[in-house]
């Protein structure tokens, strides 16, 4: 293990002392010295803090609570998945936002500062064209644009990407982890500095538009919207797609996904939650009224991902990893559609270890329904 880059761990253990001590003895190598957790939200988050505190002492550690976990073995559920990090080959340093809601231009200037000198100190390789960031949100936190617009201000173009924490769905409390502690709405901003060559990247896969629907009331702040069309919201969405509003669901969400027109380009605002009491709908993503959201059909799943990944196996030769934010919602599809085995072979064919997110970002923008990371190369940059 002399020249190892990057490791990826995993225990499928419920008991967080057991699962600490599994993924501290898959993570043995000297040389790491900063990890990457993804856990599910079932464990008991205090102790699991304490034990993955004590299991890595010495070593930089942050992570963030899952929709579900990601290897290059396949999907996980209530598990752990941990990524290690060589000091050979990557300098990391990470700060908290304990505030997403107050975190201002400043705040978000001195955040890249801190972050940029504690890596430069390190002295690995130059911080221009070496480097990329990494951001862990609360996932049920409304402040998520503001705050990645906030941070994509100061980056001073170093290209970002991040994933919003999960609760395996449960849509009540999502936390990240950082120096021994879980945490809610707050964020985790992560600089790499790297010797490897990388790229980071965001793909969807929808195919084209086929109807179109007005935002016609909402409450941008909770990101709900009461009417489309002057109807009511999840009336009018069942209506489109021929279904009854009680058959409403996360997979019924998942393969009939809405989308806005940004440029030329159509991104994804994914339904959270269908509100009883109003018949509201309730959104990952920022709407407000008087967009255009348009009902779309969705091309093969791993088409856009597959001739991604081999573009960048064409540039910068075989992926030691590829980190990845992959939207909960894509598994939803891919289990739905019976296409686990056919996801398992690319995760495993690219070294794919993440974790499936309520929201994606890529440069200080927000998304859904997306396959978000980073290219990591075993050579050189």
């Amino acid at each position: 293990m002399s020249d190892v880059k990057t490791v990826t761990a995993i225990s499928r253990s419920e008991d967080p002392s057991i699962a600490s001590h599994e993924l501290r003895q898959q993570l043995c190598d000297s040389d790491i010295s900063f990890v990457l957790f993804y856990c599910s939200s079932i464990y008991p988050l205090d102790d699991l803090a304490l034990q993955m505190t004590s299991a890595f002492t010495g070593i930089d550690v942050v992570g963030c609570t899952t929709a579900g976990e990601i290897t290059p073995n396949g999907y996980e559920q209530h598990s752990i998945i941990a990524i290690g990090f060589s000091s050979k080959y990557f300098a990391i340093s990470a700060q908290i936002v304990e505030s997403m809601e107050k975190f201002s231009l400043i705040d978000a200037q001195e955040t890249v500062n801190k972050l940029t000198e504690a890596c430069y100190l390190k002295k690995l390789t130059p911080i221009k064209s070496n480097s990329f960031i990494l951001t862990l949100l609360d996932g049920l936190s409304s402040d998520e644009e503001q705050f990645l617009v906030t941070l994509n201000s100061a980056s001073a173009g170093i290209p970002h990407f991040g994933g919003s924490a999960g609760d395996d769905i449960h849509l009540a409390k999502t936390h990240v982890f950082y120096q021994g502690s879980f945490f809610q709405n707050a964020a985790i901003v992560i600089m790499v500095n790297t010797k490897c060559a990388f790229e980071v990247f965001s793909c969807n896969h929808i195919k084209e538009p086929i109807s179109k629907v007005v935002v016609t009331a909402a409450h941008a702040e909770s990101r709900t919207v009461y009417e489309l069309n002057a109807e009511p919201a999840a009336l009018e969405y069942a209506r489109l797609l021929n279904v009854k509003v009680e058959d409403l669901s996360p997979a019924v969400f998942a393969l009939n996904p809405l989308a806005v027109k940004v440029g030329s380009q159509y991104y994804i605002r994914a339904i959270q939650k269908v509100n009883e009491v109003d018949h509201s709908l309730t959104f990952y993503c920022a709407v407000d009224v008087g967009i255009v959201l348009s009902t779309v059909e969705m091309d093969d799943i791993f088409s856009t991902l597959n001739g991604a990944l081999s573009r960048m196996v064409s540039i910068y030769g075989e992926p030691d990893l590829v980190l990845t934010c992959d939207c909960f919602l894509r598994r939803l599809e891919i289990e739905q559609r019976g296409l686990l085995s056919q996801a398992k072979t690319l995760q495993e064919r690219y070294n794919i270890s993440g974790f499936n997110t309520y929201g994606e970002h890529i440069d200080g923008t927000h998304l859904n329904q997306t396959f978000t990371g980073v290219f990591i190369a075993r050579g050189d940059g």
